[in-house]
């Protein structure tokens, strides 16, 4: 079983997550991060470190974000691999509770 980053994660990439990362397993794109589902190794340690509970273990992915499995090994393959934290995105606190946030996901 791998982690999932989903939904909360968009226009808000908050990356605490990458500092605790073992393996270098998150990749970055404009507004989102992404796990590699081959790199990941179910370490659960960046789940802890997001403050907007956007990284899920493989099963826990709830039904409507399902399709964020997929887009994490799809992303992975064309983004680079992030190994430092960085600030966040300058509104990421505006966004952080919002829903429905495919549709801003810039590749």
């Amino acid at each position: 079983m791998t982690y999932v980053v989903a939904e909360a994660c968009i226009k808000c990439k908050y990356t605490d997550c990458v500092d605790v990362c073992p393996v270098d397993c998150f990749h970055e794109g404009p507004n989102f991060l992404v796990i590699d589902p081959e790199e990941c190794i179910d370490c659960t340690l960046c789940v802890a470190e997001c403050p907007v509970e956007a990284i899920f273990a493989e099963d826990d992915v709830p039904d409507d974000q399902r399709a964020y499995i997929a887009l994490n090994a799809e992303l992975a393959k064309e983004w680079k691999v992030i190994i430092e934290s960085k600030d966040a995105l300058p509104d990421a606190d505006e966004w952080a509770g919002v829903k429905d946030k495919l549709q801003y996901l810039e590749r």
